[in-house]
């Protein structure tokens, strides 16, 4: 098994009603795509573009090596957050150029939304709902510096002014709650629901 065989699901750019059925939605997170392979005392994370992180965030890949059974894998978002619980790509950018942890450095979480592999067997042809309650199941109690995301399938247009327009987030991810998981594919499956004037965070680059 490697994560080579799980590159993340992309989103979707396009209108959405926030009352359309069979939807739910997640915060979306100002951060880097993460993907991890991990359980019985060992841990590997990826980023979208296929580096190896494990070194860069180390206190993310010990906890999840932690995590008993496995392998599993997950998809997510490593963020660095604020003191109301904000993610802050810039500080994040600031930390992920160093490609390693060093004293002082901003603490980093791995927000998790998704499940992919679970006790060493595929599970993204299942619907979406039913992979989000293995994922609460396995991170229940969460780990230190990983959080599973939750997720809202009602009063999305209040959670969207009084939250996103509020807090002035990024915006929601929407995705149909029986949607499958289509490594490497940009779904209709899965929209973004950006907050109007949100400025799309620029990607570190690596120095030279």
């Amino acid at each position: 098994m490697d994560l080579d065989d799980y590159p993340p699901m992309l989103l979707d750019h396009r209108p959405l009603p926030l009352t359309a059925p069979g939807w739910i939605y997640e915060i979306k997170y100002d951060g880097c795509r993460l993907t991890a392979l991990f359980g019985d005392g060992q841990c590997r994370l990826r980023t979208r573009g296929g580096a190896d992180a494990t070194r860069w965030f180390p206190e993310v890949a010990e906890s999840l090596a932690a995590v008993r059974g496995g392998p599993y894998v997950t998809d997510g978002e490593i963020c660095v957050f604020d003191d109301i619980g904000r993610s802050d790509f810039k500080r994040l950018q600031d930390r992920a150029r160093r490609r390693r942890w060093s004293e002082g450095c901003a603490p980093v979480s791995y927000a998790v939304f998704d499940l992919m592999v679970d006790h060493g067997i595929d599970i993204t042809q299942r619907p979406l709902f039913q992979r989000k309650a293995l994922l609460r199941e396995l991170l229940d109690p969460s780990p230190n510096n990983v959080l599973a995301v939750g997720h809202f399938d009602s009063d999305i247009p209040r959670i969207f002014n009084d939250a996103v327009l509020g807090l002035k987030l990024e915006g929601l991810v929407a995705k149909r709650d029986d949607s499958l998981y289509l490594p490497g594919t940009r779904s209709r499956d899965w929209v973004k629901v950006r907050r109007t004037g949100a400025v799309p965070a620029v990607r570190f680059k690596r120095p030279r």
